[in-house]
């Protein structure tokens, strides 16, 4: 007789976990464990995205400062003579030279006959009263000549004229006696008369009109003289010229 078959509770109980690729205790064929799977977080790079804020911010304000400081020093600038109260304008030709004393209509001159020796205007701060003849070369040149009357301003007013001055070619400031107001500016043609040092329009006027193309008649011809530099001629008591030495007479531009 056939025997009664009877299923193999053991077989059936510990061979389907293992047959079907995992358990309840999470093993994998083979009976091995698999790892829990991490997801590692990308940290973000804090230290460099704040030195780049640190640098843009400060760009934007050294950028901020700079167009602060050109407005500044544009907010005062002039483009004409015309807009500059006060200014004068005179009309005179160039080229007329004259070694002998002058007689000016205009005190500081600004035009006219001169000297064939123009005074050093390479940005030069004189303590004298310069010849005015030379000095009315030296506009010829485009230069603008400042000058003030020693018994109307302080030390710290000429002091302040100097800074205007110093070492900025086609300038030159003097002493002047006898003037009729505290402080006059000249450019060939033109003229300011003011009561201060710190009166803005004088640095209007400097800027403006140091060699200002088509306003003074020689173009291009140099403000460097040496020897004037070295020794100075000077006007005579009362605004009269001095008596021209014999290097005056050597033909110049």
């Amino acid at each position: 007789m056939a025997k009664d078959r009877t299923p193999d509770k053991s077989r059936a109980t510990g061979g389907g976990a293992s047959r079907s690729g995992a358990g309840a205790g999470g093993r994998g064929k083979g009976g091995r464990t698999r790892p829990p799977t991490q997801v590692v977080a990308q940290q973000r790079p804090w230290g460099l995205i704040a030195g780049a804020i640190v640098v843009a911010l400060f760009a934007v304000a050294v950028l901020g400062y700079a167009v602060v400081q050109v407005n500044e020093a544009n907010a005062d600038k002039v483009e004409s003579i015309d807009e500059i109260s006060g200014a004068q304008t005179f009309e005179y030709e160039g080229g007329q030279h004259d070694d002998n004393p002058i007689s000016y209509e205009q005190s500081p001159p600004v035009g006219g006959p001169h000297a064939n020796m123009w005074a050093d205007c390479t940005g030069t701060v004189y303590d004298v009263d310069i010849r005015h003849e030379n000095a009315v070369h030296s506009l010829e040149h485009g230069a603008v000549w400042i000058t003030y009357d020693p018994d109307a301003v302080s030390d710290d007013d000429v002091a302040t004229l100097s800074e205007l001055v110093d070492g900025v070619s086609g300038r030159m400031l003097s002493p002047y006696e006898g003037l009729d107001s505290p402080i006059s500016v000249q450019s060939w043609g033109h003229q300011l008369k003011v009561d201060s040092a710190d009166d803005e329009r004088i640095k209007q006027f400097a800027d403006l009109m140091t060699y200002k193309s088509d306003s003074f008649p020689e173009p291009g011809a140099t403000c460097e003289r040496p020897d004037f530099l070295a020794d100075p001629l000077v006007a005579e008591a009362g605004g009269a010229a001095a008596t021209p030495t014999e290097a005056e007479t050597t033909p110049a531009p």
